[in-house]
């Protein structure tokens, strides 16, 4: 038993640069239920997961992928991503199609970036 942490009172976070810009883009353009607390916002992605997002004034991105949304078809969610102004990246030495669609070596996956220049994925559940 664990007497000093919470586990299951734990919870993810990432900086951004823009408080004002990150609630618009996933309130906005992801459709994510958001809420604000003293300068921080929450992804509130079910009844007990939530992400912390935080204002940093020298942030960075980091070089990894911070959130990862599972789909259950990658075709149709990109296409509906795009329709909301979504940009795919395509790495060097990966192979991907002209959606953005990495199709070789695991699950479908497209990566895209918030306006902090985070990298969020979609991938194929299945």
């Amino acid at each position: 038993m664990n007497t000093v942490l919470s586990p299951e009172r734990a919870f993810s976070g990432f900086s951004v640069d823009d408080i004002a810009a990150a609630r618009e883009f996933y309130a906005g353009t992801l459709d994510i239920d958001v809420s604000e607390e003293g300068g921080l916002l929450w992804l509130n992605l079910s009844a007990d997961r939530r992400v912390l997002v935080y204002p940093k004034a020298d942030h960075t991105p980091a070089p990894f992928t911070i959130l990862n949304f599972p789909v259950d078809d990658i075709e149709v969610a990109v296409d509906e991503l795009v329709a909301r102004r979504i940009r795919f990246e395509r790495y060097d030495g990966m192979d991907f199609d002209d959606r953005g669609i990495m199709r070789s070596g695991g699950p479908l996956i497209a990566w895209f970036a918030d306006p902090a220049g985070n990298v969020l994925s979609i991938l194929e559940d299945g």
